[in-house]
């Protein structure tokens, strides 16, 4: 019986929920915090290896650039660290509804905004 439901291919016109968006988003924080795993290794390195290096490093991370880097990272580790904690509660059958749901997904994003604010006063 061949299926005869419409298939819509253009992705700008599908309009997902909010605690889906903060789902899909807490899967790209991860995936962009896993791949830079490599760069926090390389400091940790760097600021280990000798007193030298640790210095040199100090200069390279009071730059403006490497600022903003470093708080999008911060960004998106807090934005992950919150998200999970919504999903662990989510798994204790708390936020089920698509209400709480809904709810949930405003207060993971506004903590979010509130670490990320705290996190640029602190880089700057």
């Amino acid at each position: 019986m061949p299926d005869k439901r419409p298939v819509n291919l253009d992705m700008t016109t599908i309009s997902l929920p909010l605690p889906a968006l903060v789902s899909i988003l807490t899967r790209i924080s991860g995936v962009f915090l896993f791949v830079s795993m490599p760069f926090f290794i390389y400091l940790l390195d760097a600021s280990l290896a000798s007193e030298a290096s640790f210095s040199s490093l100090l200069v390279l991370l009071a730059s403006t650039p490497v600022k903003l880097f470093a708080w999008v990272l911060l960004s998106m580790l807090i934005y992950h660290a919150v998200a999970g904690i919504r999903h662990l509660l989510a798994d204790l059958g708390l936020g089920e509804t698509l209400q709480s749901g809904l709810m949930g997904a405003r207060i993971t994003l506004l903590v979010t905004l509130l670490g990320m604010a705290l996190a640029g006063a602190w880089l700057w």
